[in-house]
């Protein structure tokens, strides 16, 4: 299965075609929709708000009773649910994939599938990217843009100087332990990093632990309350620590963020970590990667959870909006987001355009928003202009669609992964620290921000 520069046109093109928004109620002339869309690009984003302007006038031209008024209102969770309750939002919403499932759960947003449906090519949205934004009947809510799942990040130099297949990444998390240890006692580089600072460490605690089978947060009652405090993060936690001190195998820097992590990737200094294909970009663009064929991406390993953390951003629309605008909502979301996704011709046009540039990465794949018919499609038509090694991509692709693709925790996330850095931290800096006493406190300390944020 090749899912690859398909999915570069669909990451970039969204860079593109940044969204849509605004600020007013109500209809213009008479006969007209008005809706407002959130998702417009601030003045200081040039190109980016041109390309928007165009969307808008060509999206008008097809659609005449329809009118669109962009915003710039961006997701903010200490307003955002106050502005929803109220009524006071845009007709077309974005937020982060934490936040769909509570929405839904608490009747704030409106079922889109009968509108969806109404376009052609509405089954062949790849299911995957659909479910987080769908209810236990099945119900669709939502448009994904640009969605990314997390995978293991391996320098495939490293692994053959230790004596590893580069073409064979770790599929559990017993065989990342073993990977790690002889990369570190092989190359004396650090076989595996975990993140641990900046919100990152509990970011990536969360990925280890949905791939262990736990969650982070559960619903009990209408409210989130922690749910970490359980096997599947003690077993992550466990893990981290024996690699880090049994083995010796995660180097002596342990208070890395992603940028930290990446930097050292790129300088051939780190075996392996938890990323995601367009971290090759940072690597390559940023940190000046020279062994850019080094660079190599599987599936997140497993532990009994067959999952991933996934996310991006969603567009959708309020329950207090209007049938009939919910209908032009629907047809601008399809316009804006899944139709250019969709077209090969959009995407090899945005392909040739990166590929002018020498330095840029055209090819680098992000979850497919299609079935494998169309994006082997769009493929095709990116191929010319793919300018990194898409069999360094491939088990990242292969295996992925086997995952079930998790959100990070719906509830104060950033809050939530603050405290568990100081967890990630201390298991990686005190060789005595107490896994149950750090996730004990932890628990306390995250139901009280939940708590608070649920009032």
């Amino acid at each position: 299965m090749k899912h690859t520069a398909a999915l570069l046109g669909c990451a970039a093109l969204a860079t593109v075609l940044s969204a849509c928004g605004s600020s007013s109620t109500g209809a213009g002339a008479s006969g007209t929709v008005t809706i407002r869309v959130q998702g417009m690009p601030p003045a200081t984003d040039k190109p980016g708000l041109a390309a928007f302007e165009k969307m808008v006038a060509d999206f008008e031209k097809q659609h005449p009773g329809i009118e669109v008024k962009g915003s710039t209102t961006v997701f903010d969770p200490l307003t955002f649910s106050a502005k929803l309750a109220g009524g006071r939002s845009e007709e077309v919403i974005r937020v982060p994939l934490t936040e769909p499932q509570g929405l839904i759960a608490r009747k704030q947003v409106q079922p889109l599938t009968a509108e969806l449906a109404k376009w052609a090519h509405y089954k062949e949205f790849n299911p995957q990217v659909l479910r987080p934004l769908s209810d236990t009947a099945g119900q669709v809510y939502g448009v994904p843009q640009a969605p990314f799942a997390q995978g293991l990040v391996y320098n495939r130099a490293l692994f053959a100087k230790a004596g590893l297949d580069p073409g064979k990444p770790p599929a559990t998390w017993d065989e990342v332990r073993a990977a790690a240890k002889r990369i570190a006692e092989r190359t004396g580089k650090a076989g595996f990093v975990h993140e641990s600072k900046s919100n990152q460490g509990g970011w990536q605690l969360a990925m280890l632990t949905y791939a262990h089978g736990g969650e982070i947060e559960k619903d009990a009652g209408g409210k989130y309350v922690a749910a970490f405090n359980a096997d599947p993060a003690r077993k992550a936690l466990t893990l981290l620590k024996e690699m880090r001190w049994s083995d010796d195998s995660m180097g002596s820097n342990q208070l890395n963020d992603q940028n930290d992590v990446i930097k050292r990737f790129a300088a051939g200094e780190i075996g392996m970590y938890m990323g995601t294909p367009g971290t090759y970009r940072l690597a390559k663009m940023t940190y000046g990667m020279a062994d850019t064929d080094a660079f190599g991406i599987g599936p997140m390993p497993q532990a009994g959870g067959r999952a991933t953390l996934t996310g991006g951003d969603v567009y959708l629309v309020p329950r207090s909006v209007s049938a009939e605008k919910t209908a032009a909502a629907v047809k601008w979301l399809l316009f804006a987001y899944a139709q250019p996704a969709h077209d090969p011709g959009v995407a090899a046009e945005r392909a040739k355009q990166l590929a002018a540039d020498p330095q840029s990465a055209v090819g680098v794949p992000t979850l497919p928003m299609f079935d494998a018919a169309q994006q082997a499609e769009i493929d095709a038509a990116v191929k010319p202009y793919v300018n990194v090694k898409l069999e360094h991509f491939a088990p990242w692709l292969e295996g992925t669609p086997a995952l079930e693709l998790k959100p990070e925790p719906p509830v104060q996330a950033q809050q939530v992964y603050a405290v568990l850095d100081t967890v990630v931290q201390a298991v990686l800096t005190d060789r005595d620290a107490d896994v149950d006493a750090l996730l004990a406190k932890a628990e306390t300390d995250v139901n009280t921000k939940l708590a608070a944020a649920q009032r």
